[in-house]
């Protein structure tokens, strides 16, 4: 049985979700932020800690040895604790290794989560690996994205403006959400404020704080075996990770790696980009929002600043595009951000969500990238 057919074969279920609220920097200790999440995640689901067969952390900021510290507060029940590091998709890494173990018979429930406090720096090791590069280390995340921004705005005719409508909706929506880092509206002036780097101004760049995220999972045998409600089971039926291959020259890396995992992932799911009705994407800087997007196949290259620009986008458009303020308001903890992605689309697809709720949302995909280049997809159904 190829890995493609295992979800098919082996329904995979999101049976419980539990954020603790992004913030910034606190005294608030890792072993908090995670539990709050996990023991959410555990009385959202119906499932007592030692029903939980297997963990997952998504983590990239806490070094070694997370988990058991944090978990044997629940109960020192033994079981296998395994802590996932792949940059901003680590969260998503977990939840993909969860819908594995669930899939292939190992296991019946499993907690995914992300849970990260920042330190000084992000320590990535490709700085480290002793490689030369051109840049030297002289373009910086933010420069990085303003240079694309730039190269967008001038293929496709595109504004200021329509870039930082990404800001706008994004902001707008995290006002309405209680787990956000930023909850407040902004307007066109707020966001064209404060330039960093290029058209790039800082409400066009995601806070990187801490938080945590969480997700119980579980198989048909293990909601019948526990008595859950399956009426608000949400089932992933898509699951796709890939790295970056060698693309030409002027080819945007994360876009092209997003179109090709984004396509695996709707392969397995059966469906199509424009089925989907929740869309939570890695919207660190505004200008992403608009590349993968399009990448994704939800529009043409070039149409997705216009079509945020009339509403398409919007709660209550053809396609909610991160409803829960996306990393731009939501936040972006590092660790927990895939996560929290699942926990969006799945509150969602169940009708939860409340002021940010996407009319009749049946279809939804969670997608992130991280430094790699890594992809990690996941498409959920109602």
């Amino acid at each position: 049985m190829t890995n493609k057919k295992l979800l098919a074969e082996r329904p995979v279920f999101v049976v419980g979700i539990g954020l603790h609220p992004y913030q910034r920097r606190s005294d608030t200790t890792y072993v908090r932020l995670g539990l709050t999440a996990v023991r959410e995640a555990l009385t959202d689901a119906g499932v007592a800690w030692r029903d939980v067969e297997s963990a997952y952390t998504g983590t990239a900021l806490l070094g070694m040895g997370s988990s058991r510290i944090m978990l044997s507060r629940l109960g020192a029940t033994g079981i296998p604790m395994t802590q996932v590091e792949n940059a901003s998709a680590s969260g998503s890494s977990s939840v993909a290794q969860g819908c594995l173990e669930i899939s292939s018979g190992r296991s019946d429930v499993v907690l995914a989560l992300g849970v990260d406090k920042p330190r000084s720096g992000l320590g990535a090791a490709p700085g480290q690996a002793g490689i030369e590069n051109l840049e030297g280390g002289a373009v910086v995340p933010f420069t990085h994205f303003a240079l694309l921004a730039s190269e967008y705005m001038h293929t496709h005719g595109v504004s200021d403006e329509q870039v930082a409508m990404v800001a706008v909706k994004n902001h707008r929506n995290g006002s309405l959400n209680k787990f956000a880092q930023r909850q407040k509206v902004r307007t066109m002036q707020d966001v064209l404020s404060e330039p960093i780097s290029g058209s790039l101004t800082r409400l066009q760049c995601c806070p990187v704080g801490e938080g945590a995220a969480a997700v119980i999972l579980a198989s048909e045998d293990g909601i019948k075996r526990l008595g859950l409600d399956a009426s608000r089971a949400v089932r992933i039926i898509g699951s796709a990770t890939r790295t970056e291959g060698l693309y030409g020259e002027g080819v945007g890396i994360d876009a092209a790696l997003t179109s090709e995992t984004g396509a695996d992932a709707f392969e397995e799911a059966g469906i199509e980009p424009s089925d989907l009705d929740v869309l939570e994407v890695h919207d660190a800087f505004a200008i992403e929002e608009l590349l993968y997007a399009e990448a994704l196949g939800l529009c043409k290259a070039g149409e997705a600043a216009s079509l945020i620009e009339s509403g398409y986008f919007d709660i209550g458009g053809q396609c909610a595009l991160s409803p829960s303020g996306g990393l731009l308001a939501m936040g972006h903890p590092i660790g927990p951000t895939g996560v929290g992605q699942v926990v969006e689309v799945t509150r969602q697809l169940r009708g939860e969500a409340e002021r940010r709720q996407q009319p009749n949302a049946r279809l939804g995909m969670a997608h992130m990238v991280g430094v790699g280049a890594v992809c990690v997809v996941h498409v959920l159904a109602k």
